[in-house]
């Protein structure tokens, strides 16, 4: 008999029970298979690993649960609705019948995602935290070309990216008039970014705004993410919008849009969208303002709209003002944190121009939340370069024509190095023509990598200089500050062990040689001299090796380990050597480019 033999009307049980593979599940379903992958994108429904696969290991396995949970959902019914429409489309088309055609058209089922946008993130916290691929897709598709192309059969809708776009910029315009902004980093990839939300830390990555290659991937499966992800963070938006009283969707100038200066479009309707309310305010305590009770919900919204529409024309496209400065009514001072306040406060009182060269979307975003005030070359900005209160100009070009004698002229990565350091940081080495530091992560731990870059020590003490603090010098900690002579200690820990074995060794020799002069004067006789020594160099070879024996502590703590955490310990110890084989290849990389700077 098999050993997994089952007799005929036995019940299942375990894995066989509980698992099925994904071609039972679309039977079981009777849907196809592109239509149950969408169903799994949008419900959030992923396959297990099974502890045995009974169908072998070349099948994916998905729980009878999740397959259940898939079957009752409305979504299913409506997605059937939509196969059997298209055939009926396709149908028509086929037998050339284009009245029927056309009517089957204008009567297209449609579907929302906010039920499951509810079900799935019961709070909105749980939605923040969830928000990280959100972004990165919803930004990488902000930036993919605008052109109805087909890719693998399927096309990429021309107002799905520019809905992206916009959402990615009613996101940005938040983040930057809150001040939530923590830290920024440009890399290969593109620009990372990290804001805080209720206390919720959210990264994302941009793109570079340089023209995008399609590559050959599923763009099926991605734009059924971008479909969920794009509701999302219509949601989360309408959440963040409606806590500091501000009406969403946004209502922008299509002057400023035309000019792709979406972000600064977003300031004025903050702007107008306060000027407004203010209105309302002063409309309601005035004794002599009437209205009707018989009004409607509608005429009322109509009017606002209207009200909101001539503010915002009434705005001047010139304004001296912050781009995307915080609207007083929008948040207290009371509300804001420490970290808040010294984000809002970086770059106040600053006024920067950017060149045409720099990345503006990314300048137009950070630098805003962080205080300052933000101008670009083209129409539709604030002001003009020739402005002499701009305080910096960004540029990025070899050389600069034409100088202002009222400002700097300063690098991109100037802006994003300050931010990270959050101090105002020389703009020496930053000058059009130099060679700027390099751009540190701040996402990357110095003190836990073991391995500090000189210009991040640089930072430091420029941060401690600004606070008035005292830093101790490089291999020392903060505790050896209470102990002057530490002060003029060695720096290097490895020096410091070999110094102090040289004074011990210099210690006993100068003890030996004390001893000796006292046995001569005794009178005591070389042989007896030299057995006395002989015998005192045995005696400080018996000495035990402190490190020997702690390396033997260890091996027979490893005998009597089990294998599986011994294995665990080995690749431990494998990643910690291989980090200080890293950090040892920086240090002799410094030491080669300083030696080469010296002979040059």
């Amino acid at each position: 008999m098999p050993k997994h033999y089952r007799p005929p009307g036995k019940k299942k049980e375990g894995n066989a029970a509980n698992y099925v593979t994904r071609s039972q599940a679309v039977k079981n379903l009777q849907v196809s298979l592109p239509v149950f992958r969408k169903l799994c994108i949008l419900k959030g429904v992923f396959p297990r690993e099974p502890k045995k696969k009974v169908k072998g290991n070349h099948h994916s396995y998905y729980h009878v649960k999740d397959i259940m949970f898939l079957r009752h959902d409305p979504l299913v019914e409506k997605l059937r609705d939509i196969r059997s429409y298209e055939k009926k489309v396709k149908k028509a088309m086929s037998k050339k019948n284009r009245d029927l055609a056309e009517r089957l058209l204008t009567r297209k089922p449609t579907y929302t995602l906010d039920r499951l946008i509810k079900e799935r993130y019961p709070k909105f916290i749980d939605a923040l935290r969830d928000l990280d691929d959100c972004l990165s897709m919803v930004h990488l598709f902000a930036a993919l070309p605008a052109v109805d192309k087909a890719v693998d059969g399927e096309k990429i809708p021309v107002d799905r990216v520019h809905h992206c776009r916009r959402l990615s910029h009613e996101w940005q315009a938040y983040i930057s008039r809150t001040h939530k902004l923590r830290k920024t980093f440009i890399s290969v990839k593109g620009i990372y970014y990290q804001a805080e939300v209720e206390g919720q830390k959210i990264t994302w990555l941009t793109p570079h705004a340089l023209q995008q290659v399609l590559p050959e991937v599923d763009y099926r499966v991605l734009l059924t993410f971008l479909e969920f992800y794009e509701t999302l963070l219509a949601f989360v938006n309408f959440k963040l919008y409606h806590s500091i009283n501000v009406k969403y969707p946004p209502i922008l100038d299509p002057r400023l849009e035309g000019l792709a200066a979406d972000l600064y479009a977003l300031s004025r309707y903050f702007d107008a969208n306060a000027q407004s309310s203010s209105v309302k305010t002063k409309a309601i305590t005035s004794p002599g303002s009437e209205q009707t009770e018989d009004q409607n919900e509608g005429a009322k919204l109509d009017e606002s709209e209207l009200r909101l529409a001539q503010l915002q024309q009434q705005l001047p496209s010139n304004e001296p003002g912050a781009l995307m400065h915080l609207v007083e009514d929008a948040t207290s001072e009371d509300e804001e944190d420490v970290e808040t306040r010294e984000c809002k406060n970086l770059f106040k009182n600053m006024k920067f121009f950017l060149s045409r060269e720099v990345p503006r979307e990314s300048l137009l975003f950070v630098i805003p939340a962080f205080g300052g005030t933000v101008s670009w070359e083209g129409e539709g900005a604030p002001f003009e370069e020739s402005d002499q209160s701009i305080t910096h100009q960004v540029v990025d070009r070899p050389a600069q024509g034409r100088k202002f004698l009222t400002r700097e002229y300063v690098q991109p990565q100037w802006v994003y190095d300050c931010v990270n350091a959050r101090i105002i940081l020389p703009t020496e080495k930053y000058m059009v023509g130099c060679i700027p530091p390099p751009h540190l992560s701040p996402f990357v731990d110095n003190e836990a990598e073991g391995h500090i870059p000189e210009y991040a020590e640089a930072i430091e003490r420029l941060k401690a200089a600004e606070r008035k603090e005292v830093l101790p010098l490089p291999g020392m900690g903060k505790e050896d500050l209470d102990d002057p002579q530490n002060l003029l200690g060695i720096i290097d820990r490895a020096e410091a062990i070999e110094a102090a074995k040289r004074k011990q060794k210099m210690s006993m020799l100068e003890k030996q040689y004390h001893e000796e002069l006292k046995l001569e004067l005794q009178g005591a006789e070389y042989s007896a001299l030299s057995s006395d020594i002989e015998g005192r160099d045995a005696e400080a070879d018996t000495i035990p090796d402190l490190q020997q024996l702690a390396k033997d502590a260890d091996n027979m703590s490893k005998v009597v380990m089990p294998r599986k955490k011994r294995k665990l310990l080995e690749a431990m110890e494998i990643g910690k050597e291989r980090k200080r084989a890293h950090v040892l290849r920086l240090k002799e990389r410094k030491k080669k480019i300083d030696e080469a700077k010296k002979s040059a």
